[in-house]
């Protein structure tokens, strides 16, 4: 079971990565931290995804599709993580906030 700061930290994360993919241009060339792109390698399982989940916040689904065909399910995952967890800390906070009625 994670703590709850692990909670805040983790929804932190999540809510900050896809501020920044929304805000992001797809068609740019950015630093990278996969390593296998900075091996030189043209091909990894996981490159395209930031870039196809930020082609879907600027509604071109296709480009989506061609940079990774799983851009649209994961961030539909990541969009669940992110409920999961302000539940999750939205009930913890209500369990501290009730009160005794007279």
């Amino acid at each position: 079971m994670m703590s709850n700061k692990g909670k805040y930290v983790e929804l932190v994360f999540w809510v900050l990565a896809l501020t920044l993919l929304a805000t992001a241009n797809p068609h740019e060339h950015h630093f990278t931290l996969c390593p296998l792109a900075n091996l030189g390698f043209d091909w990894c399982p996981g490159c395209g995804l930031g870039r196809s989940i930020t082609a879907i916040f600027n509604a071109d689904f296709e480009a989506s599709f061609r940079y990774h065909w799983f851009g649209i399910p994961a961030l539909l995952i990541i969009l669940y993580r992110i409920y999961q967890l302000s539940k999750q800390i939205i009930i913890k906070q209500n369990k501290h906030l009730k009160y005794k009625e007279i």
